[in-house]
């Protein structure tokens, strides 16, 4: 039996959906690919050969990185990872959960760039400690590692192509067969196949203990049933269910917009938006009040709007986010204008930086004649201004002049959302001290 209580799916929907969206992601590179990636078996990666475009149609992608996947299942066991040495080339492999709390982070900023090898153990791990390995443990037996590595011109890509080879997963049961993530009953009604997966999945891969008794709340809606409650509803139950569901999608679309966080001249500061892990930290991550959330129901709105608005972001010490929906004078950004944003000085990092343009509302790569979606620090042909700053040209349309075409940004010609990402932030980004620009619209008749 479904006890429909508005508020109570409510809540419910924002609990879960972060677990329902990233599995179905988690499905999609073990079953189809993502664009670039391939699709790839659990415990193997998935290397992308080139940069991400329009054709990857994966939540707020990013444009600088090759990209390195891997959808691990702990269910065979411990599982090797080997990494080479990197120089002093910038990488990350980001370590997500199920509910995509990030819990561990290999790289240059976490371990360094020696070569080094560790031991990838699931949730009630006893083994032994290995003498020559770090081990990881995982919450959840199902997680992601999400690696990037930087990438320059076409003649850096084949160096770090060795170096994606080179990085290697290895289960030290070589005859196990993953479980994977369960199938869902093609029974339930598809307008509430969310439920089903949100029952299904949270049971095959659980959360903490304290979460747990948050999901407890929600036994009239059918989520902690050991059988399926959906499929024998009728069809006005269903309906009212589905209503429900649409409804709390589109309150999340909505606190992408307006959520509670830092805005400054209409940059969306999200430094903090995956500071959501308060439980579980492996290493690479840092246990420090400014980057784990207080606990309550703010926090699972948090982690729900980080899914939708740019699923598997790193925290702000491994890369800083700022998005930004408006121009100086808080409307919409639209391909209808121009728009140009100036950095004096340009973002402080010890890495490098990039701003990316994503359409609205499903944060998705754009085509353009230019075939650039970002521009950033290691944009080659720049042209910056006399006193050392950069304006960076936002337009649907390419821009004439030569300086406004070297550092154009094109856009959607309906509405658009830039995103910054500041690799290895000075700490100055992360206390606010460096101060984002306002994005200007050019006004109509301007030569551009």
């Amino acid at each position: 039996m479904v006890v429909v209580n508005s508020a109570l799916l409510n809540e419910a929907y924002i609990v879960t959906f972060p677990l329902v969206f990233n599995l179905d992601q988690v499905k999609r590179y073990v079953e189809t690919g993502v664009g670039a990636n391939p699709a790839a078996a659990f415990n193997t990666f998935s290397h992308a050969r080139s940069l991400a475009g329009p054709e990857d149609t994966f939540v707020s992608i990013n444009n600088d990185t090759l990209y390195s996947m891997a959808q691990i299942d702990l269910s065979v066991g411990p599982v090797w990872l080997e990494v080479p040495e990197t120089g002093e080339r910038y990488y990350v492999l980001q370590f997500v959960d199920a509910w995509t709390n990030n819990f561990a982070y290999v790289g240059r900023r976490a371990t360094g760039t020696a070569a080094g090898r560790f031991l990838l153990v699931p949730p009630g791990w006893e083994g032994q400690q290995p003498s020559n390995a770090t081990v990881i443990h995982a919450p959840t037996t199902v997680f992601s590692i999400v690696g990037r590595w930087a990438c320059g011109d076409a003649e850096d890509v084949a160096a770090v192509h060795a170096l994606q080879d080179a990085t290697t997963l290895t289960p030290i049961d070589a005859e196990a067969t993953p479980a994977g993530i369960p199938t869902i009953s093609a029974d339930v009604p598809s307008e509430i196949a969310f439920l089903e997966k949100a029952r299904v999945w949270s049971q095959a891969f659980p959360p903490s203990e304290a979460e747990q008794t948050v999901l407890a709340k929600f036994a009239d809606l059918g989520l902690t049933a050991q059988e399926s409650p959906y499929l024998a509803l009728a069809a006005d139950e269903v309906a009212t269910l589905a209503t429900g569901l649409v409804a709390g999608n589109s309150a999340l679309i909505e606190y992408l917009k307006t959520g509670d966080v830092p805005i400054v001249n209409g940059w969306m500061l999200t430094y903090h938006a995956f500071d959501y892990n308060i439980e579980h930290f492996e290493v690479g991550t840092i246990n420090a009040p400014e980057f784990v959330a207080p606990d309550g129901p703010a926090r699972y709105v948090l982690r729900a709007g980080a899914a939708l608005g740019g699923l598997w972001g790193n925290h702000a010490y491994e890369a800083a986010y700022a998005a930004v929906y408006v121009d100086a004078t808080g409307a919409q950004l639209t391909g209808a204008q121009k728009y140009t944003l100036t950095f004096n000085p340009t973002p402080p990092v010890g890495a490098f930086w990039s701003i990316t343009m994503y359409a609205v509302p499903d944060f998705f790569l754009v085509a353009n004649v230019a075939d650039r979606y970002s521009v950033g620090s290691e944009t080659p042909g720049l042209v910056y201004n006399g006193d050392g700053s950069l304006t960076i040209a936002i337009s649907a349309t390419e821009p004439s002049d030569p300086q406004r075409r070297a550092n154009w940004l094109p856009a959607p010609a309906g509405e658009f959302r830039p995103l910054l990402r500041m690799y290895e932030p000075d700490s100055s980004v992360v206390d606010g001290r460096f101060e984002l620009p306002a994005i200007e619209r050019v006004a109509e008749g301007s030569s551009w």
